[in-house]
Parts: structure tokens; sequence; C-alpha cells
């Protein structure tokens, strides 16, 4: 509100105070003089310069003097405008009676004298505004980060802000025929909503303030963190960016899948994992060419690498089998010797891929029978004995001379002692042939093609 003071006649030094009427009841202006904002500025009518004056709160008033508390000087036409800001009117209609007093006087010593006036000020009763309504959004139900429009009707009269966590925005004047109508505020970017968030209305017109509130709902809400004190229930989980991988929650487990709404298996990674057993199809190492293990009806089949036919190594630091097939076993170096598994039986290579007869060590062997070319002794100066068809031939070690063989006796085929049949007795002195028939042991007779001496 504005009060003007002018000076109709001569130069005039003057001091102006400007009694408001506090209170409740209909001849009041206002409850509290404290929340109005007083200033006041001085027009030379001759100049047309303008300067601020002091105006100063003295209880129920104001009082308006130059600058230091001095009189305002005012010339013929000169005039000074006050300006009452942020007036909150009592709350009654009615006439509220400003009461103007002057202390003026003709010259600067000469003593002021008090002349008074009144302002008089029509109250009505506060406008009508409807308050707003129908706050809501355009979908109730979005995906993390999709744009959002919130709408509502009302008044032109309002000003309207929009608070929601992490923000706030001021929403720009419209004007509407008849000054109510629709309001809308986008919401996108970094302002789209990420999880579900509540949005608040707020309306204000003075004194007068109208909230109003209204939820949206995010399907795939991001949290940055999430504290669950008493466990999270949900039918499956995701990455937060498009193509990531998926687990679902199914009665007694968890499936993995490549993405969410595929029906390709994901891959679990996982720096350690204990578990009571795993069903798998397969099992193969992290990088490319890495080995692989399939899981068959009775077995497991190692391979070279995923989707080779090629049969892999197995590497052990022990094993304890029940039974052991394979084409073939050799030793874990190069050069090691190679056992391959015939029909009916082993054979020893002298290593992987050679044609060569390898050596067979053992302490102790128990056979019901040996087939091979030679038998030596365990040095390479033993003697040997080689098979033939009529027979066996004994060598000197490392040599083709015939060597020697050393017994106490020699006996016919099929003639124990005592049985029938002569026998060679082998002594210092040289042989006895004996004649063993019917127990008898008597001298026996030798028969020879020829003699050599």
């Amino acid at each position: 509100m504005y009060l003007l003071v002018t000076n109709t006649g001569q130069t005039a030094y003057s001091k102006i105070t400007v009694t408001v009427p506090v209170g409740t009841d209909a001849g009041h202006l206002t409850q509290d003089i404290t929340t109005i904002t007083p200033k006041g500025e001085y027009t030379d009518i001759k100049t047309g310069g303008t300067r601020s004056v002091t105006v100063q709160t003295q209880g129920s008033a104001f009082e308006v003097t130059d600058q230091g508390g001095k009189a305002i000087s005012f010339g013929p036409g000169d005039y000074v405008v006050l300006t009452l800001e942020n007036v909150t009117v009592a709350p009654k209609p009615g006439l509220a009676v400003l009461r103007v007093t002057e202390a003026s006087s003709r010259s600067k010593t000469g003593k002021p004298r008090d002349s008074h006036t009144a302002v008089a000020l029509v109250k009505t009763a506060p406008k009508e505004i409807p308050a707003p309504h129908s706050f809501l959004a355009d979908n109730a139900v979005v995906d993390a980060g999709t744009k959002v429009t919130l709408g509502w009707e009302g008044s032109d009269d309002f000003t309207y802000e929009i608070l929601f966590p992490g923000g706030r925005k001021t929403v720009p004047k419209v004007k509407h025929t008849g000054s109510h109508g629709p309001y809308s505020l986008v919401l996108d970017a970094a302002d789209a909503p990420k999880r579900d968030t509540t949005y608040t209305l707020i309306a204000s017109f003075g004194s007068r303030l109208h909230t109003l509130t209204t939820t949206v709902q995010v399907r795939n809400p991001i949290l940055e963190t999430l504290t669950a004190t008493d466990g999270v229930t949900t039918p499956w989980v995701q990455g937060a960016a498009q193509g990531d991988g998926a687990f679902a929650l199914l009665p007694g487990g968890v499936k993995v899948w490549s993405t969410r709404g595929s029906n390709d298996l994901g891959t679990l990674f996982a720096g350690e994992a204990t578990v009571s057993g795993l069903a798998a199809g397969y099992v193969k190492g992290l990088n490319e060419g890495d080995g692989d293990i399939t899981f068959f009806q009775g077995g497991v089949k190692v391979w070279r690498s995923r989707s080779s036919n090629d049969a892999g190594v197995l590497y052990a630091g022990e094993a304890t089998v029940s039974g052991l097939a394979a084409e073939y076993v050799k030793g874990l170096n190069e050069g090691d010797g190679d056992i391959t598994f015939l029909q009916g039986g082993v054979k020893v290579w002298r290593t992987r891929g050679s044609n060569d007869a390898g050596v067979l060590y053992a302490d102790k062997a128990d056979l019901r029978g040996v087939n091979t070319e030679w038998v030596q002794g365990r040095n390479n100066d033993d003697g040997w004995i080689s098979f033939l068809r009529y027979g066996v031939q004994v060598y000197q070690g490392g040599t083709d001379n015939h060597g020697v063989v050393y017994a106490d006796s020699i006996r016919a085929k099929d003639a124990p002692y005592g049985q029938g049949g002569g026998w060679i007795n082998l002594h210092e002195e040289g042989i006895t042939v004996y004649l063993s028939k019917d127990g008898s042991n008597g001298l026996g007779s030798v028969t020879a093609r020829s003699f050599d001496h």
C-alpha cells in the first residue's frame, strides 16, 4: 500500500508520523506491524530528482524523517511516498483508519506545529481461491529413468512448487481464462524417478498454503545401497545395464540366465564356492581352449577343449579308483614309457608313438606264461637266452658267443628220479651217466653221432 504526503504551500520543514491500527477487529489494519516492510522516497517536483528518506517503526507507528533524523525540507509541490509492503491484513472486513501527524515549521529553526489528517482503507473479505486438486502422474508405474509428467488443476493466484527426494522444481506461472486451469511439470533425465518416489505439490498464496502428494512406483528400481534387516523377497534379480545377466529364485534353488527374458543359461562367476553337490552338463576352464569335462550316464569324459572331439588329459597327484579303462597309459614326461592295452593283454613301448618295445621293470612277477624273444640278466654283460623254434640257446653277455648252462644234473623229459630214464650227474671231475630204470642207479651209456676232441 502507498501513502502520499505533499506540500501545497511555501517551503516547510516536516517530520511525519503514520499510526497504524493494530489488532484483529474490523477497524484494525493488521494483527502484527512487525511483518510490514516500510520504505520512503522524496521527490523534488522542480528537478524531478528523488532520494530515500528514513522510515523507523515506533510502536504501532512509522516515523518518516530525512537522513540523520532531521526534518524533511519540502519545497512547494514536493512530496514523499511512504510504501508499506508485506502487510498481513486483519481478517475481519471493515474500515481501517490510519492517522497521519505532520510536525512542521516554515524555517529550520522555527518551532514545529502539529497538523493531523486521516487516511481510510477499506478491508474486504479475502478472495476465495479454490484449493488445487487432481495432482497425479501420467503413469503410476514406470521403468527406472522414464520421463514422468505430473499434472493438476489449480488457480493462477497460487505459486506452485514440487518437492521430491533430492530435488525441487518451481512451476512457471500460467495464465488461464478465468484464472484457473490445468498445470503440468515434466521430470526427465536426472530428475526422472529411479525408485518409488513420492512427489509433493505446494501451492501458496499469502498466508494460504495447500499440499498434495502423489507416488510413482518403479518396476526395476536402481538403488545405490540397500540394507535389509529382515530379508529381501523377490522372484528375480538382474543387472542394471541392458543385457546384463539375471537369476531367478526357484523353489529350492536359483537359476542363472544370460539376460532377463532369455531362455539361454548364463554363467556364474565366483572366486570360491562351497557346495554340497554340483549338477552340471559340463565343467570347463575359464580360458579359451581350456579342457572340458562332460558328465554322461555312469561316468565322466575329459576333452581337450569345449566342443572338441579329442580326448583330453586328466592330471592328478593321486587317484584311487576301482577300475581304469584307457587306450594307453604313459609317464608325465616327454619320452617316458607307454603301455597300450590290446585284446587280451598289454604291450610296453619305449615311448608314446614309438614302435620300439620298452622294458618292464618288476621286483617279482607271478605269471602263467611268458612269450618273449630273449631273456637277459639285469646287467649288460650278463648272459642271455634266446628262444628258437627247436629250443633255447645260451649266450655270453653282450655277445653272440655261446654261454654256459650251470646245473647239478640233467634229466630226461618226463623221467623223475627213480622212475626210469637215464640222467647225467655234473661234478668237478666231469660227468657220470646213470641208468635209472626200475629204481636202479647203474651206469648208463652215451650215444652220439660224432665226438670232437
